[in-house]
């Protein structure tokens, strides 16, 4: 073989090096990019559950019921008579008509 010849298979050895280790460098990437994936879609699951039982103790929370009973116990209030209850009525002229 010739000098330019070794020259060249050494040359044609150091691409195949360099596309192998760029290959191996990509795969090594996409593996964790993949582990990565899969990690925030498991914590988009755990999200999703969180959000729907808030969901459930808001709904729990907020019955009217509870509210009611909320407001007599702990800030004393009760329900008006229907002497302190008034109504006003708005005339289509802008008129205010007050009604016991």
């Amino acid at each position: 073989m010739s000098p330019s010849g070794n020259g060249l298979n050494v040359l044609l050895l150091m691409a195949v090096v360099m596309c192998a280790l760029s290959v191996v460098t990509s795969q090594h990437k996409a593996r964790k990019m993949y582990i990565e994936l899969q990690k925030q879609k498991e914590y988009a699951q755990q999200m999703e559950i969180e959000w729907g039982q808030l969901q459930l103790e808001l709904g729990t929370l907020a019955t009217p019921g509870r509210v009611e009973k909320i407001a007599e116990r702990q800030l004393h209030m009760q329900l008006p008579t229907s002497g302190q209850v008034q109504f006003i009525r708005v005339e289509p002229n802008g008129q205010r008509d007050n009604q016991s």
